[in-house]
């Protein structure tokens, strides 16, 4: 599911999968890094969005047929150079028409650097 695809290119490894909760995470590497040496925002934004999403999927209500996103916010608090980075996901709001995901970007040292939020638009025939 997620090799030849933008959380495959990032060597994202889903590590916990439920309606509830879902857990990802990657090792930080030179594709990963901004020309600054830090890791790159939009790699931090694939790597939560990604969570919430299968968290989405997870949790599609009875007769959807899919979802798209409405909004994605990222604040972002930290910075990582290596180690693993790690997304847990968690629903705010799932709902028959829409779904809101927050997810908590942490270093390898458990340090909060990114905190995300998504909202999605459930998909019906």
């Amino acid at each position: 599911m997620l090799d030849g695809r933008m959380p495959g290119i990032l060597g994202m490894r889903v590590v916990e999968a439920s309606p509830e909760r879902v857990v990802g995470e990657f090792t930080v590497s030179e594709r990963v890094l901004a020309p600054n040496g830090y890791l790159h925002a939009a790699a931090v934004v694939a790597l939560a969005d990604t969570a919430c999403g299968i968290g989405t999927r997870l949790s599609l209500p009875a007769g959807a047929t899919g979802f798209t996103t409405l909004e994605v916010k990222t604040n972002y608090i930290g910075t990582a150079r290596s180690g693993v980075v790690t997304a847990t996901a968690i629903p705010s709001h799932a709902g028959r028409k829409t779904q809101t995901w927050d997810a908590t970007v942490r270093d390898g040292d458990g340090r909060t650097i990114a905190l995300f939020r998504c909202t999605q638009l459930v998909l019906h025939p």
